[in-house]
């Protein structure tokens, strides 16, 4: 699945101008948590809740505990940014700038590790540079709550099925080991036997049989390779 297939439009967007109490007052009526700002038809920031959180109007804008002078003669001085931000009256004032997009065929997975990597919560969807969409992390819980109302529809499967299925995902990892372990499935429930090295395989294991329709019980018998020599 594809950015194209689940991302929201058309989007709600501002200008570089849009006043900032009007972008708040945006949000806030479209139930929506940010709002990209584009000019000639190109992004050219983003407007968050997070942008508009230190702010006089409500004061919550504070202030920074002062850097002493050798810190604000080797680095920047944050107070001026802040200012800015807290006291600015334009989009382009406290939006941020740099905004990570992706385009229409990129996949639902590269986009959720963007979120993972680079710690944001939405990406604008382009075509040909234009702004077409946009995926939020919202987007893929709601598809991931479609997936669960397809899941518990009842499926009939026999259990040579389920089996194969399951068999055919475990000898895809890496970390299954088919000669010291065994599979078994009767009216629906799953049974491994056999040897394992870590919990994390037995967890792994469960997992993957979860997964396969049909299946509506694990049993785990496993022993785990380093209690064989008490047994002995």
């Amino acid at each position: 699945m594809k950015a194209k297939d689940i991302m929201t439009m058309p989007v709600t967007t501002v200008a570089p101008d849009t006043p900032v109490l009007d972008i708040a007052g945006l949000l806030l009526e479209r139930q929506i948590s940010a709002v990209p700002v584009v000019e000639d038809g190109r992004v050219v920031g983003l407007v968050s809740e997070g942008d508009l959180l230190h702010r006089r109007e409500i004061g919550t804008d504070g202030s920074l505990p002062e850097a002493s002078w050798w810190n604000r003669l080797l680095k920047d001085d944050p107070a001026p940014a802040a200012y800015v931000k807290s006291h600015a009256t334009r989009a382009s004032d406290v939006m941020t700038r740099n905004v990570v997009s992706v385009v229409e065929e990129t996949s639902i997975a590269e986009i959720a590790a963007l979120f993972e990597a680079r710690k944001i919560k939405r990406v604008p969807v382009l075509r040909r540079k234009k702004l077409v969409g946009i995926v939020s992390r919202v987007d893929l819980v709601q598809l991931l709550a479609e997936k669960a109302k397809t899941s518990h529809t009842h499926c009939q499967r026999s259990d040579d099925q389920i089996r194969e299925q399951l068999l055919s995902e475990l000898a895809s990892q890496s970390w299954w080991r088919q000669h010291s372990s065994n599979v078994l499935v009767t009216g629906g429930v799953v049974q491994y036997w056999g040897v394992l090295r870590s919990d994390d395989e037995r967890q792994a294991a469960r997992v993957a049989a979860e997964n396969v329709p049909g299946v509506c019980k694990v049993e785990d018998h496993w022993m785990r390779l380093a209690d064989l020599p008490s047994m002995l």
